[in-house]
């Protein structure tokens, strides 16, 4: 990208936006209604602040947001949210999600996800699990929040890039309920319910969930998709408080989407590896070469529970605690059909120099048909976490204070085979080939890599926040939290029963913040931060840099950033413009395991614009950009490039139209309109991976007040773009397309 051009832009869009407010600011009579939207997330124990008077970036977006952006993912949720950047092409699991320009390789290091304030998990990422992976987004959801930066650093688990924080829908006096039904053009079936109310005075509950299945948007020939889940919220009211209880069982998996060859006739957007002929392989391992059979149609998914809950108390004299807390266990197994290299022909490798045949059904394949290596992939993975946040606070005059202690355990026990390789026909599901010598051997065609791995981790956190009014329109915030953190790890590389890996490590750091926020009247202000906070490493960080480690330091990412922002909310605006700059030392990099690590600097800068406008006439446009600068500032070979994977700018708009017919039938149109500029693939930026345009389209109807159905297209014009090459080989012509066009029709009834 050219920088030049880029800054200009940059500055461009600045002025325009904040320009463009005031206008409309003049021009539209203010009111309440939107002031009063309160997030909790940023605040000690989730206590809770008015939107409008909070000092960072927070996105709100609440079930019939959901609804209308359709998501195919948790992740593919979070590209609403500005300054964060989501491949959401791998499946329901798997995706990478980055945050405002830190430094990252794929999954999701800088993203926490919490349910009712608390992590459900404390590891943001593991090598094979990202922490959408663990949550399915459901009609159980009322809110999703989404913090970048801010207080991050100092509350809850510490997260210096982005916390999203799910609150689940409630019970009130009244009962009500919905059942809804959704298919597709590509064999979904599914059913949601949800109902809530009243159990007795003051107890309220909420239970639902759904059950799936289909082919996949990439159509797999069998079943591929398939889960349930089954959420219970519980909540008793007192006089001075509340006590909160949930749990969500899951058992959700789907096909992992992989990269496929670019310079193949025939492979497009609609190819996926797994199929009929191959999901059922047999893979040697260890040092006995020990066969076993996996169906690799499980694909990637989640099969455990995340269950919590929170006690809010209002004592004497304005003090105030609260405590919130979560376990999640379960499996998060992964079993992939991985490409490894360029494609190639089965004359370049057959034995005979001019044909192979199919594994299963005999064909016999001439020397010109595509082939290519496919690893199979097994990795089980049982996880298990428990976390508890106790904050203490206390309103004075003009200080609000409040004390908090973070506690947090964190397991994994990991099985791996990878690697695995074999001659695969390049075709939908493509079979495994006979007649080539290293398909029938042991080893198989290239490298693999086996572990038998336990981790424990530990964290003790302290931290204490005050915020002073020091006027009616002045308020300023500090933050600071000690924390240490402990990790426990052992590996036996190879399956012999021989540890060839192990360490005891214990670090202490200090995070803080500082901000300020300035009411410029009842609706609107500006706000200013600067924070410091640190990702600390958790089990594969040692493993994968081995090499490099000497006693854990390095290993640990400190985050600096600072923002300014605007904001502006009445009753026909909600508009965020922040400007925002970081530099992330001590990233680590590993292409695969057994790589060498690279060790990196970073630096970003740019604005993000959040606004949403709405009209009495039923017309409303929603607005979500991203423009960023990116640099590797210190790194042995790539300084002065540009961080890999990271577009320069995003731009999403949804425009809405609400209307009501002649006979009284209530309905709405809604598109989304995104463009991506370019990226590069990686850290080298030898690979470029071109920017897209992608189109979605959607109507809801209304017929009674009961009933609703709900159309929704996803990449109407079937754009094939690319949202990453070959991360572990970026010089192979390989690349993630975006999803094909698919279509969803739902079908939901509600009881008042």
């Amino acid at each position: 990208m050219n920088t030049r051009f880029s800054k200009r832009l940059l500055a461009s869009a600045i002025a325009t936006a904040l320009t463009s407010q005031v206008v409309m600011a003049q021009e539209v009579k203010p009111t309440k209604e939107n002031t009063e939207v309160i997030v909790v997330s940023g605040t000690p124990g989730g206590a809770g602040i008015r939107k409008i008077d909070a000092s960072f970036a927070v996105t709100n977006i609440d079930a019939s947001d959901i609804e209308r952006l359709a998501p195919k993912s948790t992740a593919d949720l979070f590209k609403a949210i500005p300054g964060v950047w989501v491949e959401s092409s791998g499946g329901e699991s798997g995706a990478n999600v980055f945050v405002r320009g830190f430094p990252g390789g794929g999954d999701a290091p800088f993203l926490t996800i919490s349910l009712e304030g608390s992590p459900i998990y404390p590891a943001p990422t593991l090598s094979f699990l990202e922490n959408s992976q663990l949550f399915r987004i459901d009609e159980t959801i009322e809110m999703v929040e989404g913090l970048r930066g801010g207080p991050n650093p100092v509350v809850s688990n510490g997260q210096p890039g982005l916390t999203t924080n799910f609150r689940l829908k409630r019970g009130g006096e009244s009962t009500e309920a919905l059942a809804k039904y959704t298919t597709s053009d590509y064999g979904l079936n599914r059913v949601d319910v949800v109902a809530s109310g009243a159990l007795d005075d003051d107890l309220y509950y909420m239970v639902g969930g759904y059950i799936k299945s289909s082919p996949g948007i990439r159509d797999a020939g069998f079943q591929s998709e398939e889960g349930n889940q089954f959420t219970v919220n519980i909540t008793k009211e007192f006089n001075n408080g509340e006590l909160n209880l949930y749990t969500r069982q899951t058992d959700d998996h789907g096909t992992w989407y992989l990269p496929t060859p670019l310079n193949v006739d025939g492979i497009d957007a609609e190819y996926t590896q797994i199929g009929p002929l191959n999901r059922q392989a047999t893979i040697s391992y260890g040092p006995d070469n020990t066969s076993q059979a996996f169906d690799f149609g499980n694909g990637r998914g989640w099969d455990g529970h995340v269950s919590g809950g929170s006690l809010k108390l209002d004592l004497a004299d304005g003090w105030r605690i609260v405590d919130r807390f979560n376990l999640t266990k379960g499996e998060a197994n992964t079993f992939g059909l991985v490409p490894d290299g360029a494609a190639t022909t089965v004359a370049d490798v057959a034995d005979n120099g001019e044909s192979a045949t199919g594994s299963v059904t005999g064909t016999t394949y001439g020397g010109n048909t595509p082939i290519q290596q496919i690893g199979r992939w097994v990795v089980l993975k049982d996880i298990e976490s428990f976390t508890n946040d106790l904050a203490i606070s206390k309103q004075f005059d003009s200080i609000d204070v409040a004390v908090g202690l973070y506690t947090a355990t964190t397991k994994a026990e990991d099985w791996w085979s990878i690697g695995n390789q074999a001659y695969h026909v390049l075709t939908p599901g493509g079979e495994m080939l006979d007649g080539i010598e290293c398909n029938a051997s042991d080893e198989g065609c290239g490298w693999g890599y086996d572990i038998n791995s336990v981790g424990d981790a530990s964290t003790f956190a302290t931290y204490a926040t005050a915020t002073w009014y020091a006027t009616a329109d002045l308020s300023v915030d500090l933050g600071l939290r000690r924390e240490n953190h402990e990790v426990n790890y052992s590996v036996d590389e190879g399956l012999d029963g021989q540890i060839t890996k192990a360490l005891s490590y214990d670090e202490t750091k200090t995070s803080w913040t500082l901000g300020a926020n300035y009411a410029l009247n009842d609706f609107s202000g500006v706000f200013v931060r600067m924070n410091r906070g640190y990702k600390m490493p958790y089990f594969d960080d040692f493993r994968d840099n081995w090499g490099a480690y000497t006693g854990g330091n390095e290993l640990i990412k400190e985050v600096t950033q600072g923002e300014l922002g605007y904001k502006f909310m009445d009753d026909n605006i909600r508009f965020f413009a922040t400007a925002f700059m970081n530099e992330v030392k001590g990233d680590t990099f590993v292409r695969r395991p057994g790589a060498p690590a690279e060790i990196l600097t970073n630096e970003a800068y740019g604005i993000e614009l959040d606004g949403n406008y709405e009209h009495d006439s039923g017309f409303a446009l929603n607005l979500n950009a991203t423009f960023q600068e990116t640099e590797i500032t210190a790194s042995a070979t790539n300084e002065g490039n540009e961080a890999q994977r990271q577009p320069g700018w995003q731009v999403r708009m949804t425009p809405s139209y609400g209307f009501e017919t002649s006979n009284g039938m209530y309905g709405s149109v809604y598109a989304t309109l995104s463009a991506v500029d370019d990226r590069f693939g990686n850290n080298e930026n030898t690979v470029v991976l071109e920017g897209y345009e992608k189109v979605d389209v959607g109507v809801t109807l209304d017929p009674t007040d009961n009933l609703r159905v709900q159309l929704s297209v996803d990449n109407l014009t079937d754009e094939q773009g690319i949202t990453e090459g070959d991360p572990r080989n970026p010089d192979a012509p390989n690349g993630r397309y975006i999803m094909p066009r698919s279509i969803k029709l739902s079908v939901s009834y509600q009881w008042f």
